[in-house]
């Protein structure tokens, strides 16, 4: 009888240590080092487990289990968040296509191209992929565009929560629905007092964000340019004219650059360019809306190089204010 409780004590503690161990296997951390798992499109299982490699404990029965619940033929393509997950909560999550989403920076882009490149280092999708779809003539006669650069006006500098799967064309209709956010009752009321269109807001903005980092004079500024477009002046806005040649490091507008034959040079044709000259930001659209009044018609850089401008109401006036900015470039030797 002694023999027997010693053997059904050794079984008992088998089945015990067993048990345990199952235990820590599928209901332990299986997660050795926690962060972002991307599963590109068209993964198998064997990339999958590659890309785990060395990121989780107990491979062996995360393979079986996987396995059990068709995740070996039913690999999800997404943004994933490794922590403290168990095989099973992991192998489920995997499973069941559980992304995380991610956040894209949707920075602040002179042209289509530069945007779409920027953003496909933060989705899936390649920037040609990217570039393509906001060229894609059913996407813009959808939205109600001409061409690219008009499609341009709708994207607006922020950060956005999206799913790393998302495609171009849903990385478009997302921006095209922020945008239609953006434009709410209270700002498309400002619009009559503007006397602009969305468009037209968007291209003056984009002005301003060229011509000042100071957001607390944007509003002047654009003040400035309505007094302009109202009088009849061209606004001869420096930023299109380095947009019209091209060369987007130019430090400083000689008079045979402001020759340069383009619909985008503001100082050979009268009112707004055709289209935005870079991404307006948020601020830049908020001062269009919200534009000082005032009698200045000109700006020009302060000599102290602090960012801010000199505003002037006669021209007398303003090349005073030019010659002593003049002269601060001279001495700095910026040609």
């Amino acid at each position: 009888m002694r023999k027997l409780f010693v053997n059904l004590f050794i079984v008992g503690a088998f089945l015990g240590l067993l048990l345990g161990a199952g235990w820590y296997v599928f209901k332990g951390d299986a997660v050795r080092r926690p962060g972002s798992l991307y599963v590109p499109t068209g993964a198998d299982f064997g990339q999958l487990a590659d890309s785990l490699q060395g990121r989780i404990r107990f491979g062996y029965f995360f393979d079986l289990y996987a396995g059990r619940i068709g995740l070996t033929e039913n690999v999800k393509p997404g943004h994933y968040v490794l922590t403290d997950q168990n095989i099973v909560r992991l192998a489920r999550m995997l499973n069941l296509g559980e992304q995380t989403p991610v956040d894209v920076v949707v920075r602040q882009s002179r042209l289509p191209a530069i945007l779409a490149s920027r953003v496909s280092q933060q989705l899936e999708a390649d920037s040609a992929s990217l570039h393509a779809a906001m060229r894609d003539p059913e996407i813009l006669k959808q939205y109600g565009f001409g061409n690219e650069l008009e499609l341009f006006s709708i994207f607006i500098p922020n950060t956005y929560e999206m799913w790393w799967t998302d495609s171009p064309e849903a990385f478009v209709a997302r921006m095209k629905r922020e945008y239609d956010r953006f434009w709410n009752d209270e700002r498309v009321a400002k619009l009559p007092r503007t006397r602009l269109t969305k468009m037209q807001v968007a291209s003056l903005a984009a002005i301003l964000n060229e011509e000042t980092q100071k957001t607390d004079e944007m509003s002047r500024m654009a003040g400035v340019y309505i007094n302009r477009l109202r009088s009849g002046m061209p606004l001869q806005a420096d930023p299109t004219v380095k947009y019209a040649m091209g060369d987007f490091a130019l430090r400083r507008i000689l008079n045979r650059h402001l020759k340069t034959p383009s619909p985008y040079n503001t100082y050979v044709n009268k009112g707004l360019p055709p289209t935005p000259i870079t991404m307006a930001s948020i601020a830049a659209l908020d001062a269009v809306l919200n534009f000082e009044e005032n009698d200045y018609l000109y700006f020009c850089a302060k000599e102290d190089f602090s960012g801010y401008h000199n505003f002037a109401a006669t021209y007398s006036q303003h090349l005073v204010n030019a010659r002593r900015y003049a002269a601060a470039l001279d001495k700095r030797g910026i040609k």
